[in-house]
């Protein structure tokens, strides 16, 4: 057997393998779904938001913010006030992103050909991605905080970050990580720590776990698959835009927007604390990227240029040895 035939045969079992993982999460798709009308009983009586409920009042254990002593110090009428508001947010912004991410993964299905296992798992992609926007914006809704989500610089944006998906996917994919990871991130740490959270936010936060860990299952999947096939020039230059994209869209997802640190009169230093000034801080920061540091390394991306990058987007440090490794303190 020839050195080229031993490189079509293991292409060709890479792509068997490949398209067998697609399946097996479309398979996922199709048997454990959920849907935010029916596994949602929103009218019932524990779901309901009532004024003065401490639950809202953001964990110190799990929120930057909740740990901060200018946010301890308030009253606690202040603080429920502010942690409605902040989830009300996050829930907006997730469903900021999931629109943006679903026109993509459209843009991006669109030119794939028949008989195409991609194909499928976008398409059940982005059903369940319709339907997490729905939760979010049921959840925002119930909550009454006129939240408005992504900074405004952002939303001007969003109209064009789709149209990466075509010319340059891989791009697009890095961009999907970078809103995904650092809400699957948050959101687990929520659930791990088990602390007194409102049911809404508890149930839509566990849904949104279960299928986002297929989401970012494939988003892995297709960038170990296609990041390697690339040419050299493109590939350096995806090595340099990974951890700039990954930084840009984490803040524009974490941070909450200019109208928040307004209207709750909050200091421009506690805002510098949380991001990303404290060496806490940048830790928290550190950690929402440790699955994504491993990918690079995987696929090459990790070189000398653009470590320095990583650095300089103070996202560097150490790679995640498995997915979704929990983050562990020091003894």
């Amino acid at each position: 057997m020839t050195l080229t035939t031993q490189f079509d045969k293991a292409a060709e079992e890479s792509e068997d393998s490949y398209n067998e993982t697609l399946r097996l999460l479309s398979e996922g798709s199709v048997n454990k779904h959920f849907d935010p009308y029916l596994d949602i009983d929103w009218d019932s009586p524990e779901f309901a938001v009532t004024p003065n409920d401490r639950r809202w009042i953001l964990p110190a254990e799990t929120d930057p913010l909740g740990a901060h002593p200018w946010y301890r110090a308030q009253t606690e009428a202040k603080q429920i006030e502010i942690g409605m508001w902040r989830q009300a947010n996050v829930a907006k912004v997730g469903l900021q992103f999931e629109n943006i991410l679903i026109r993509g993964m459209m843009q991006y299905v669109f030119s794939l050909p028949n008989q195409s296992a991609e194909a499928r798992y976008c398409t059940h992609e982005s059903v369940e991605e319709c339907n997490h926007t729905m939760m979010f914006q049921e959840m925002v809704n119930r909550i009454g905080a006129d939240a408005p989500g992504m900074s405004r610089p952002m939303r001007m944006l969003a109209p064009f970050i789709p149209l990466a998906a075509g010319p340059f996917p891989e791009l697009f994919f890095v961009g999907v990580l970078a809103g995904e990871e650092p809400i699957d991130h948050i959101q687990k740490s929520i659930l791990r720590a088990g602390g007194d959270v409102h049911p809404i936010m508890q149930r839509v936060m566990a849904i949104h776990v279960a299928e986002e860990a297929r989401h970012i299952s494939f988003a892995h999947k297709l960038l170990s698959r296609r990041i390697p096939q690339m040419g050299r020039s493109r590939r350096f230059v995806l090595s340099l835009l990974f951890p700039v994209t990954m930084r840009i869209l984490c803040d524009a997802i974490v941070i909450p927007p200019a109208s928040f640190w307004k209207q709750f009169d909050i200091p421009k230093s506690v805002k510098n604390d949380l991001f990303w000034d404290l060496p806490e801080s940048r830790q928290t920061l550190r950690n929402y990227f440790g699955d994504v540091r491993m990918l690079a390394t995987e696929t090459g991306l990790m070189n000398r240029a653009s470590r320095l990058v990583w650095k300089a987007c103070k996202m560097d440090g150490r790679a995640s040895r498995f997915r979704s490794e929990p983050h562990r303190a020091a003894a």
